[in-house]
């Protein structure tokens, strides 16, 4: 495993973990002033959330290799499947291309897929990842062309209502197995992932190679919101440096991106003290 105590250059900042992917949450920091408040403290890299990102894609991509950084993804596709996902595929379609458009403006080589639940009138979930498969391969060639990589990111069970048919890496890189494209992999993030105990041997079997991103956040043990009350690193029950192990053993050295959804927490503090704690939690837990 890597040694992140002295050398932290890995680190990025996902930047919901400030509260800007929902509004009126954290303390409003601009884009600029989020580049500033990490590039100061060595980090290596943002990742954006595209309401974001305006019309302002190339130049905020620009101002982040200015300061050092690099951008090291883009959430998110629209939901391609379910009850939340726009009503016609045509509809989802365009929006899923004008993510990965979103993405090459800025720079990122991952643009990360929230699925979305299964489709209307259906039950379980395989249908529904059937017609997953197809979306994403039908973007993934339009994605290639623009340097653009699809991850997929499978999410905690307790989201598969609405929000997600892909609850274990396994059901993702089994999606990924239909797709059938070199640029369509998975991110793994431990809030979603940390209760499966046959991570490691899943990702160890199947996944070299085709890991994308790699999410850190903590799991609460009286965690009181499903979506916006995860821990910071240290704070919770997920074994961090197994999980990074089981990544890193599948071939992953990219960055680690800290992704906190915390509305009655993190968010209500200080950006400056969040990211201080989150550099020395980097260093000594993760």
């Amino acid at each position: 495993m890597r040694d992140f105590s002295q050398d932290y250059s890995s680190l990025a900042l996902n930047t919901a973990t400030l509260g800007h992917n929902l509004d009126g949450q954290g303390a409003g920091w601009s884009p600029e002033k989020v580049i500033e408040g990490c590039a100061s403290r060595g980090y290596g890299g943002i990742v954006f959330w595209r309401r974001e990102l305006g019309n302002r894609a190339k130049d905020l991509g620009q101002r982040v290799r200015e300061a050092g950084m690099q951008v090291v993804g883009l959430c998110r596709t629209p939901f391609l499947t379910g009850p939340l996902a726009f009503p016609s595929e045509q509809e989802i379609m365009d929006d899923f291309n004008r993510s990965i458009d979103e993405a090459a403006a800025l720079g990122t080589s991952v643009l990360t897929i929230v699925t979305g639940g299964p489709e209307p009138d259906s039950k379980g979930i395989l249908e529904s990842q059937k017609i997953l498969a197809d979306r994403v391969a039908k973007a993934a060639p339009f994605a290639s062309e623009r340097g653009v990589n699809l991850a997929l990111e499978p999410l905690n069970p307790a989201m598969a209502g609405n929000r997600t048919i892909l609850m274990t890496a396994a059901d993702a890189l089994n999606v990924v197995d239909q797709v059938g494209a070199d640029n369509v992999g998975v991110a793994i993030d431990v809030n979603h992932v940390w209760w499966d105990t046959t991570l490691a041997e899943t990702l160890a079997a199947r996944a070299n190679g085709r890991i994308l991103g790699y999410h850190l956040c903590d799991w609460l043990a009286d965690t009181s919101d499903m979506m916006l009350d995860r821990g910071m690193m240290g704070d919770g029950v997920a074994d961090l440096k197994a999980i990074r192990a089981a990544v890193e053993n599948a071939g992953y050295a990219g960055s680690c991106e800290v992704e906190i959804f915390s509305a009655n927490n993190w968010w209500k503090r200080d950006p400056n003290e969040v990211l201080d704690i989150i550099v020395e939690r980097f260093k000594t837990v993760c």
